[in-house]
């Protein structure tokens, strides 16, 4: 059977993708994995493999090694200082604004603005969720 480890899995959707260790990524469907699975990006699984009507899809997923989770400690640990967020904070509303400003004026933001902000968004979610 082959190996390799999870891409990426949205459990709402129940769906995802399945990266071998050696060929292309595979299709996976909640219904190929065992009762009660979650699946998570980087953990090792064992498949088997169909051909689907778009390409290989997996069956009878199995986890192999479930990726560490991280401990509050850890995760304390890489939380940054507040005055370090309220930069971020600062600088997502300055970004937020002049989007908002784009779309006041009929118009989308330029792609390079928008991933800017994007990018800043992110890092202050992740943040907030830790």
């Amino acid at each position: 059977m082959p190996t390799g480890k999870v891409k990426w899995y949205d459990a709402e959707k129940g769906f995802g993708f399945l990266s071998q260790e050696s060929g292309a990524d595979v299709y996976v469907r909640a219904d190929a994995l065992p009762d009660g699975a979650a699946l998570k990006a980087g953990t090792r699984v064992e498949f088997g493999i169909a051909q689907g009507r778009r390409g290989d899809q997996a069956l009878n997923v199995r986890v192999l090694d479930a990726p560490a989770s991280v401990s509050r400690n850890q995760a304390a640990a890489r939380r940054k200082k507040p005055d370090e967020l309220a930069t971020i904070t600062e600088d997502a509303i300055r970004l937020l604004d002049a989007m908002g400003e784009s779309y006041r004026h009929g118009r989308h933001p330029e792609r390079q603005a928008a991933r800017q902000t994007a990018k800043v968004l992110r890092a202050l979610a992740d943040q907030l969720e830790l």
